[in-house]
């Protein structure tokens, strides 16, 4: 510690008119902070702050002192603080809180940096629909094969219910309330791995996914709901292989159906369904690519 700026337990200290079951974990008084010095302040108190969430000083729901006490330790104004927190939050690390009970807390759902960085990519061009939907399948593979071997008999019921509620959504030609039910399909797998990771990766594309589907609008799709029963037999009957071969088959069909959304109709899709064989022929070679 070059300054020794060491957090005062008062700096976190809850007022006296909370009740101590409210309380949040208040940070180590072990916890120190240094000085700032540097021209881009706001990325070195952020630095400090994730050096001291990974040596075990800062736990997960402690709230951070002051925005007053903070920047007396950094020696930065508050708007440099405010800077820094601000980036912090929007990496999923710190959670900034309003009113009287409020303050910047280390939050428990970092996870959400990943699905926000993915569809920030997205947004600005660095992934395409092609990738997200080849890195889906790839990941999904992997999720199955996992999902077979843990699955329990709630596991099973879970995904049950899912096929059933996506029924209802098709029946009822609610086309918002069928994808996003059939993408909680995809997330229910990954919980079922009972690994944090691939419930993050997983969460990651499927948002990314949704918001694709979102945007090409209405389609088409008979052959997921029947997909879904034929896998989930698959699954029962503890057939890791056919499970993994029908779900690898129904996201390819997917994918397929969601790229031929991005091309733009040609001549021969816009005729009528009794134009010359040549038009035929092209659109069945549009749709091999």
């Amino acid at each position: 510690m070059i300054h020794g700026y060491a957090i005062h337990p008062s700096a976190t200290t809850v007022p006296t008119a909370r009740k101590p079951t409210d309380e949040a974990p208040a940070a180590d008084a072990a916890t120190a902070f240094q000085a700032i010095r540097s021209a881009r302040a706001f990325e070195d108190i952020a630095a400090q702050i994730r050096a001291e969430l990974a040596a075990g000083r800062l736990k997960v729901g402690s709230r951070l002192p002051s925005e007053r006490a903070l920047s007396e330790r950094f020696n930065v104004s508050r708007n440099t603080l405010r800077e820094a927190l601000r980036s912090l939050e929007h990496a999923g690390l710190i959670r900034l809180q309003k009113g009287a009970s409020g303050g910047a807390f280390i939050s428990e759902r970092s996870g959400e940096a990943v699905v926000s960085g993915l569809l920030d990519l997205y947004h600005v061009g660095a992934i395409g629909p092609a990738q997200l939907t080849q890195a889906r399948i790839w990941v999904e593979s992997i999720i199955v094969r996992e999902a077979c071997q843990r699955a329990t008999p709630e596991d099973l019921a879970e995904l049950h219910r899912n096929i059933e509620q996506a029924q209802a959504a098709t029946t009822a030609g609610d086309f918002a309330l069928r994808a996003k039910t059939n993408i909680d399909f995809h997330r229910i797998l990954a919980r079922m791995t009972g690994n944090p990771i691939m419930v993050v990766m997983m969460d990651a594309l499927l948002t990314v996914l949704l918001h694709f589907i979102r945007s090409i609008g209405e389609r088409d799709n008979p052959y997921t709901l029947p997909s879904r029963r034929r896998f989930m037999k698959h699954m029962e009957e503890g057939n890791v292989e056919a499970a993994v071969s029908e779900m690898e088959t129904m996201l390819k069909r997917l994918e397929k159906a969601y790229l031929s959304g991005l091309e733009p109709p040609t001549p021969a899709d816009a005729a009528p369904a009794a134009a010359s064989p040549a038009p035929r022929a092209s659109r069945k070679a549009a749709a091999a690519r």
